[in-house]
């Protein structure tokens, strides 16, 4: 039998004094992967192509992290001058189109970080940005002065929501994850449910179920060194399971390792 296929979204970045339409490696092989499906890129040049042209084409979509935010403008707040970019309106006009085109199909939808958040937005959610700075809340994000490595090193406890589906599928009530991300959760999109949160009251994961479509987003980065992780592997397996039309959280999908 063929296995799914998903479209996983491209962010405009710079090369070499050009744009290009790029994916980090570890975003399409941890889903490809452990998803056990194909994918195909999508880039975010919606002057070009229609969302809907490449969601009907798939059978899910993966909403990647990036380095640019969301522009605020796009739940209602004034793009500061200050620098809380870099920006990518053309990733957040194809993300927003396929979210929308997948619920439409009834095709599910994850979402890594900024993925999550704009997940968020889709269904009339709302953005912060003091994520790294407010001193209310945890560190999350490492200092500007962090390489690659310790990036992703800086971590925190979450809570997952009882009976929520990661709770299921993780048969436990909480995990440690990775933080690297300015922006968060502010007000939760009509209809998504909150599955976990950080000590400081962050939502960390979202879920949902539109049409038939299933949603799980996450703010914390499974794809990062996925092969050393149950749980972040897990994150995947649920993914493949959503693009087969199969529960998220059977008993059988659980992690070995707590």
């Amino acid at each position: 039998m063929a296995r799914p296929v998903f479209g996983i979204t491209c962010c405009n970045r710079s090369l070499n004094g050009e744009v290009a339409q790029a994916v980090m490696l570890r975003y399409a092989a941890a889903a490809m992967k452990y998803a056990d499906a194909a994918a195909v890129l999508i880039p975010a040049l919606p002057e070009f192509a229609q969302a809907e042209e490449a969601a009907a084409r798939v059978d899910g979509i993966l909403l990647t992290g990036s380095p640019s935010n969301v522009e605020p403008h796009r739940y209602g707040q004034p793009n500061p001058p200050d620098a809380a970019g870099p920006y990518d309106p053309g990733r957040d006009a194809m993300a927003a189109g396929l979210i929308r085109a997948a619920v439409a199909d009834g095709k599910p939808v994850f979402g890594i970080c900024r993925g999550f958040q704009e997940m968020n937005l889709a269904f009339g959610g709302t953005l912060r940005r003091d994520c790294a700075s407010n001193p209310d809340l945890l560190a999350h994000h490492a200092p500007p002065e962090a390489d690659l490595e310790a990036l992703f090193d800086q971590t925190h406890p979450v809570a997952l929501t009882p009976g929520g589906t990661l709770a299921q599928a993780y048969g436990r009530t909480g995990m440690q994850v990775n933080s690297v991300h300015f922006q968060g959760v502010d007000r939760v999109g009509e209809g998504l449910r909150v599955e976990a949160r950080s000590p400081d009251g962050l939502v960390e994961a979202l879920s949902g179920t539109f049409n038939g479509s299933t949603l799980l987003g996450v703010q914390w980065h499974p794809e990062w060194q996925v092969e050393r992780r149950a749980d972040s592997q897990l994150f995947f397996v649920m993914f493949g399971r959503a693009l087969r039309g199969e529960p998220l959280a059977p008993a059988s999908c659980r992690p070995m390792t707590p």
